[in-house]
């Protein structure tokens, strides 16, 4: 059994924050409910494409596959009174509720956490917002590429001004995934606090707070210095030579950590003089002296092509490696020992890809019983198995609250 599997989820979430915090709730054995809108769910079932496409007609994004895998779907329409009772009664069968809503938005239906609180006192309430529940932008709308703007991250990430480059964003939503996991790491946090004194809580989590937070040291770096930080490119502000280097064929990364793998670089390279040379002998010495020492490391690693370089340095015990493309990292042999690419089967889609949980444990295993859900999928099967409702409740609930388009 997994870890979790004694925790349900109501999931009011959407897009990618909290169903990214679910679906890795949903891995740990959690018994996930995602709620969706009669009218089409979940956004992401529409943003593509690419889309995997069934031998009936449905079809499912990427997307949305990304983030929904292991999660039973019900379709409810939140606005009509009998719908809003519906999840008041599953809240107080669960454990957790999580919602992105805007601030206040939940209140009109008796769904947040004050009125919820009153039916499970037990309840784990997690909201995430863009800017949190308080403070002078709590009643805005909070987007991952807006907020990686406003949050500092763009400003630190990209090529510098004098090399053509811009701010740029990361490749992927980091602000949404990264709050995410840190609303797993809440939540978790809260269930142990439940353990102990019975109590259930509300977590407050912003898109805005974590992108500050996981500046990590280029925060601290500002906090001491006064000085703001500025793109390098792959460069490291503190960490000397630690960028990516093009070879005579490719491109290759460098991460040199400390002296010692600074010498064997040099021995490398057949430059054994830097690592005697005042300018370059220590870390410190080398981030000030960065330019002419990385102009010297360039032009010796343009000479051979780069698998010849990382046979050497692997074999110096230097830590380099390829950039790769998708298709290679999906290639990668350690990437398939680790199975890392998932398959799994759906009904009616076929098999649906998926990339598996990092986590690796000895007693309890992530699983992956469920693809992720057609749209209304389990509408039956939870309200029958949670609430314990009929098949002529269940037909009249299904011509009135969970069909009416909103």
């Amino acid at each position: 059994m997994g870890a979790c599997s004694d925790i349900r989820i109501l999931d009011l979430s959407r897009i990618l924050a909290g169903p990214w915090c679910t679906q890795i709730f949903a891995d740990l054995g959690a018994d996930v409910i995602k709620v969706e809108n009669p009218d089409g769910g979940d956004d992401t079932r529409r943003w593509g494409p690419p889309y995997v496409e069934g031998p009936d007609g449905s079809s499912a994004s990427a997307y949305f596959l990304s983030a929904n895998r292991g999660k039973r779907s019900i379709c409810v329409d939140i606005t009509s009174p009998e719908g809003q009772a519906l999840l008041r009664d599953l809240a107080a069968k669960s454990d957790v509720v999580v919602e992105n809503f805007k601030v206040g938005g939940l209140a009109k239906y008796g769904l947040d956490y004050d009125s919820l609180r009153r039916i499970n006192p037990r309840l784990i309430y997690c909201s995430i917002t863009g800017f949190g529940q308080n403070g002078p932008y709590a009643g805005r709308a909070g987007y991952d590429f807006v907020v990686q703007g406003m949050g500092g991250l763009m400003s630190i990430t990209g090529l510098p001004a004098d090399a053509g480059g811009g701010p740029t964003k990361a490749g992927v939503a980091l602000a949404d995934v990264v709050t995410g996991l840190y609303a797993s790491i809440g939540i978790l946090a809260a269930l142990r606090h439940r353990d102990r004194t019975g109590e259930g809580q509300q977590i407050d989590i912003a898109l805005l707070d974590t992108v500050v937070a996981m500046l990590a040291n280029q925060g601290l770096n500002y906090l001491v210095s006064r000085e703001d930080g500025v793109r390098l490119g792959n460069a490291h502000p503190s960490i000397v030579p630690y960028d990516s280097f093009s070879t005579s064929d490719d491109d290759i990364t460098i991460a040199v950590g400390n002296d010692l793998q600074f010498r064997r670089l040099c021995n490398v390279l057949g430059l054994p003089e830097l690592a005697l040379d005042s300018r370059y002998v220590t870390n410190e010495a080398r981030v000030h002296n960065r330019v002419e020492l990385t102009e010297r490391l360039g032009s010796a690693l343009r000479t051979r092509p780069s698998a010849y370089w990382l046979a050497a340095m692997n074999d110096a015990l230097i830590p380099a490696g390829p950039i790769n493309g998708l298709a290679q990292v999906f290639a990668d042999p350690q990437v398939k020992h680790r199975q890392l690419e998932l398959k799994l089967h759906h009904d009616r889609l076929g098999e649906v890809p998926g990339v598996a949980n990092p986590l690796r444990f000895s007693r309890t295993p992530v699983t992956y019983d469920r693809p992720p859900p057609l749209a209304g999928e389990h509408t039956e099967a939870v309200l029958r198995q949670i609430l314990h409702m009929t098949g002529s409740e269940i037909s009249r609930i299904e011509r009135s609250a969970l069909t009416e388009e909103r």
